[in-house]
């Protein structure tokens, strides 16, 4: 896939996740639809370690490189969620909820592990069998 390629699908995901939001806003979807939460954290964290990849540029894969992508999701990930604690407690009086918080974490980085694989099957293919070249960066190189 080309560099312009993955960059208007980038953006195409960007502005899919928008216009979700938006919509869900609307018409009160978040409360109505118990998992669509879910879903949007996924898409979140899948879109974050994509940019990752788009903005990092690797020259070469390896499992310290995944690491970083997976951390960037995990730190922006919890930065959000303090975010939303706080607009939460501030606007509404809605009180912390450590499980809401732990799933959707959870979720963030389910959707970066898939960026990741998403990345390898997709993006950029150096093979024919890039799943295995995958398990072989994460496994033997430390």
């Amino acid at each position: 896939m080309t560099s312009k390629s993955f960059l208007i699908r980038l953006l195409a995901l960007v502005f899919c996740i928008f216009l979700l939001n938006y919509l869900a806003m609307n018409f009160f979807w978040y409360s109505s639809v118990w998992y669509l939460d879910m879903v949007m954290h996924f898409l979140g964290g899948f879109w974050l370690g994509l940019a990752f990849f788009w903005f990092l540029k690797p020259k070469e894969i390896s499992s310290k490189f995944i690491f970083k992508i997976i951390l960037g999701v995990l730190l922006i990930g919890i930065l959000w969620e303090i975010f939303e604690i706080a607009v939460d407690e501030t606007t509404i009086g809605e009180p912390f909820n450590i499980l809401d918080t732990a799933s959707d974490i959870f979720f963030d980085l389910a959707g970066g592990f898939s960026a990741v694989l998403y990345y390898f099957k997709k993006v950029a293919p150096i093979g024919e069998n890039t799943t295995s070249q995958l398990r072989a960066v994460i496994i033997l190189k430390h």
